[in-house]
């Protein structure tokens, strides 16, 4: 699916200290530490393919690796040669379905990267007419950089599914997107038989990501949007994530969890961010309230939604302005800084463990703070205000 809508990328600080002593241990949401103990050695090795048709390259030689036990930890900040124990963010055994992935700058990219480093399976739907962009880029190497986890290791891709959330099942499917060239090759990409496929591969999931949302009309006022380009926003924005909870529950874990993106102009006017996806994110944010209900008490599952903001990433570029919204953010917001994809990446890895099992129907912003301000101290009518800054 096409992510032209959410604007939003970058990895948390990474801290470590080797003692003398066989663990490491992995930060998702602070700071990242190793330590050795004796007798947890294991033998690392990667079985892992971008498709059913081609594997990824394997991280390993083959033959016999000692390498560490690895056990990621959520560490408390403090100096390197005094860290408290901390937190164990640990997702070994789960299963996760990362939907909205095409590139590796992304948000959607960011919240694998940090499920994976924290011991997640990953799993990564793709919009179907960028697929083969991103299977090939895959093979060839080009996100190598990009998927280095904190031990050093590489972030493992196990399957990639294509798929377009704006249709349900087969008979969703026009006539004109079934001939589509773009869409030639790819098969069992609706969100049924996604599901399905998933199924059939693995069995189940534990977590479920939906980091996907376009707007045909995102440029245009909301004024000037027709019809069919605000129902094109909700429905690929919003209803989309209805539609992969709703097919995905009956094959996840009791006790699983869910999250999606929304952004902050859900509920604040956002002059240029138009075309229906405003309301296309107050709705995402309504339902996560809803779903919560619905299948915290069917099914054990939590559902929560990340608030996430301006981010440099290249769907974020088809809004036209999101140079400004960064400036403006660093400007205004109480933590002066430009955001990464990481911390996004670190909050949804939080949300989704067993750290976070009371945590549901939330929005949690993850915006430098940007969404408590009411004014922006920028203003020239501020000059005079003694307004504290970041040098």
């Amino acid at each position: 699916m096409a992510t032209a809508a959410t604007p939003g990328n970058h990895m948390a600080t990474i801290r470590s200290c080797i003692s003398s002593c066989s663990k490491v241990y992995l930060s998702n949401v602070a700071n990242f530490s190793t330590e050795f103990k004796e007798g947890s050695w294991t033998r690392l090795s990667s079985s892992s393919h971008i498709s059913s048709r081609e594997p990824i390259l394997k991280n390993f030689t083959s033959g016999p690796v000692k390498f560490a036990k690895v056990i990621p930890k959520a560490m408390s900040t403090g100096s390197d040669n005094n860290s408290l124990p901390g937190l164990t963010i640990d997702l070994r055994g789960k299963r996760a379905f990362v939907a909205g992935v095409a590139d590796d700058n992304g948000y959607g990219w960011a919240i694998a990267k940090s499920l994976a480093a924290a011991g997640a399976e990953i799993l990564v739907g793709t919009w179907v007419p960028a697929l083969n962009i991103f299977e090939s880029s895959l093979r060839r190497g080009k996100f190598d950089e990009s998927r280095i986890l904190p031990d050093g290791s590489l972030m493992e891709i196990t399957k990639v599914y294509p798929m377009d959330a704006i249709y349900d099942s087969p008979e969703d499917v026009p006539e004109d997107v079934k001939t589509n060239k773009r869409y030639a090759g790819s098969t069992n990409w609706t969100v049924q038989e996604v599901v399905e496929s998933v199924k059939k591969d693995f069995g189940s999931i534990d977590i479920l990501v939906h980091s996907l949302a376009n707007g045909p009309e995102v440029t245009k006022p909301l004024l000037e949007t027709s019809r069919y380009g605000y129902l094109a926003a909700v429905s690929a924005s919003s209803y989309s994530y209805v539609s992969l909870l709703k097919h995905f529950i009956p094959i996840m874990n009791p006790g699983g969890a869910t999250i999606s993106l929304t952004y902050i102009a859900s509920e604040r006017i956002i002059p240029g961010y138009g075309g229906g996806m405003s309301s296309a994110k107050a709705a995402l944010e309504s339902d996560t309230r809803v779903l919560a209900f619905e299948a915290g008490r069917k099914h054990q599952i939590r559902v929560n939604t990340i608030s996430a903001g301006p981010l440099r990433s290249r769907a974020a570029k088809a809004i036209g302005f999101i140079d400004m919204m960064i400036d403006y953010s660093s400007a205004n917001a109480p933590l002066q800084k430009e955001l990464s994809a990481e911390e996004v990446g670190n909050a949804a890895a939080f949300l989704t463990s067993p750290l976070a099992s009371a945590i549901t129907g939330a929005v949690l912003y993850v915006d430098n703070g940007l969404n408590a301000m009411g004014v922006g101290v920028d203003s020239p009518i501020f000059e005079n205000l003694d307004i504290p800054k970041d040098n």
